[in-house]
């Protein structure tokens, strides 16, 4: 079984995030960035998957030189192969666009994947629709927000979990699947791992080995923008109340102030 996996590399939540002054989209140059913790999720699935039967894993992945790290991880977990694509026109491209040029490099592969396993969202912009734009594109069912995924004569079959219930979901193969945090817990690379990493093929397209054209994707195609941002306030320091008796009583009066109580 052919399967890929869509990642994304990321801004890292542990670091200072903010938007470029030019443009208003996501600073992706002057902050350390990683591979989507999600996106582990549907590497070791892809992986679990290969693991019980035989087959290979793609990871795919769109962005800047620094995004290559996030296809490196991957291999490092065990996947088989990767491929970037990157191009300076793919800068400030939305949902919309990624699915297109996704789906594009999708249909470049050769062979065709039977399943194409994505995070639920990404870290980043957690809106979560790439995978079913991905779906409608490529005309392939979408099976979403999996927390547990059997493949089996040619048949996928998720459990989706509810507020309220659990919903067993089926669709035939091919198929694309997202995956949430539940489903499993995803590998640290072993030393091994890194270093067969060294040697996995990785290709890099441009946007014109997937036949699309300038203008087609990037910020002046896109769909949505941000229109403007302002830096977060920095935190105030908290008031220390010092308990000589009444501490239990300026407590009660200070969540009572707020409405809290």
């Amino acid at each position: 079984m052919n399967i890929v996996v869509c990642v994304k590399y990321v801004p890292d939540a542990q670091a200072e995030r903010t938007f470029a002054e030019s443009d208003s989209t996501t600073d992706r140059v002057n902050v350390d960035g990683l591979l989507s913790e999600l996106d582990e999720y549907a590497v070791e699935e892809a992986l679990k998957i290969v693991e019980a039967g035989e087959g290979e894993v793609t990871v795919l992945t769109i962005g800047p030189d620094r995004a290559a790290d996030a296809i490196k991880k991957a291999l490092q977990m065990g996947a088989h192969k990767g491929v970037h694509v990157n191009d300076d026109g793919i800068h400030g491209t939305d949902a919309i666009g990624t699915s297109f040029i996704l789906a594009r490099a999708i249909e470049k592969l050769d062979p065709q994947p039977d399943l194409v396993i994505t995070g639920m969202a990404s870290t980043d912009g957690t809106m979560g629709v790439v995978p079913t734009m991905l779906a409608e594109r490529l005309g392939l069912p979408a099976v979403t927000y999996a927390s547990e995924l059997t493949v089996a004569d040619g048949i996928v079959s998720v459990r989706r979990d509810g507020d309220a219930a659990s919903q067993t979901i089926e669709a035939s193969l091919p198929a694309l699947v997202s995956v949430t945090d539940q489903i499993n817990e995803p590998r640290y690379p072993s030393f091994k791992g890194i270093m067969a990493a060294k040697k996995k093929p990785v290709e890099k397209w441009a946007l014109a080995d997937l036949g699309i054209e300038p203008g087609q994707v990037g910020l002046e195609a896109a769909w949505t923008r941000v229109a403007s941002f302002t830096a977060r306030p920095p935190r105030q320091h908290g008031q220390v109340v010092a308990d000589e008796g009444e501490g239990g009583q300026q407590l009660v009066s200070f969540l009572a102030e707020r409405k809290f109580v």
